[in-house]
């Protein structure tokens, strides 16, 4: 079965500009690039990937291209851009260029409420259709009600949510959280991430049992044509690692259709991101 992981990320650390990489995920604090990938990507049948940024600057865009035009199997990039400038169709037009430039994302989980209801940042995604590029959502679940109303908005717009918009699976809360995905899922223009699981549940303890009504869940809202598997490496180091991150997601998977399998491992990765 063909495996492309549609969520990866990259990084020279700067314990400055990384800030966010505390004592907590110590392992996370090294430089992470494609010679460290590569070989887990071989023993787990991994062909490709999408490089998504993890730092909100041109800066980081512009690294993510480099490495993907250096290297073959990053697919696609999903970089960042101000989305809020008034100088932003300028900023569009020099990246429009980049093959590999699939779709932007703001790290809108670390904005306040009203984040998404801004003017100046629904300007900026308008103007991303125009481009065929998507649009990634990381939000938190508390933000799914604001994220619903910036979908409904704008329905040329494609929209990817990351990480299943990080459900409480530490402490097993699944509503309001799972009420709103099936909402979020209603809208044909949504697509969503199964990845980052681990990472919301306890680190050094999960069983795969404790993703199952999230899984479930992800399905009943999104069906099998609109999900995608992503690894969130080298994030997912803290919680288990890769192999075991694709296991969870081929164990649940492991009695749909081969169809359906290869949709959620590749087919829907290189539709919705345009490989």
């Amino acid at each position: 079965m063909k495996i492309l992981d549609s969520h990866q990320h990259f990084w020279k650390f700067d314990p400055v500009r990384d800030a966010w990489i505390d004592a907590s995920m110590a392992v996370l604090q090294r430089d992470f690039l494609p010679v460290d990938v590569l070989p887990i990507y071989e023993n787990n049948g991994v062909e490709g990937s999408i490089a998504v940024q993890a730092d909100t600057s041109e800066a980081e865009t512009d690294f993510l291209l480099a490495l993907a035009e250096e290297h073959n199997f990053i697919k696609g990039v999903v970089g960042w851009l101000d989305l809020c400038s008034p100088t932003l169709s300028d900023r569009l037009a020099v990246y429009r260029p980049h093959k590999k430039l699939k779709g932007l994302r703001h790290i809108v989980q670390k904005e306040p409420l009203g984040y998404m209801n801004r003017n100046d940042f629904r300007r900026g995604i308008g103007l991303l259709s125009a481009l065929d590029w998507s649009y990634d959502l990381l939000i938190f679940p508390h933000q799914l009600e604001e994220a619903l109303a910036l979908v409904d908005a704008f329905p040329q717009q494609s929209f990817i949510l990351d990480h299943c918009a990080k459900p409480y699976i530490k402490k097993g809360i699944l509503e309001p959280w799972k009420k709103q995905l099936l909402a979020l899922g209603e809208r044909p223009h949504v697509s969503c991430k199964i990845s980052g699981l681990v990472t919301e549940a306890d680190w050094s303890s999960w069983g795969k049992k404790d993703f199952m009504p999230y899984l479930d869940a992800v399905v009943e809202a999104f069906g099998t044509q609109r999900l995608m598997f992503g690894s969130d490496w080298p994030v997912c180091q803290v919680a288990g690692g890769y192999t075991a991150v694709l296991d969870v997601v081929k164990s649940y998977f492991s009695s749909f259709t081969d169809p359906e399998k290869t949709a959620i491992f590749s087919g829907n990765t290189e539709r919705l991101y345009k490989i």
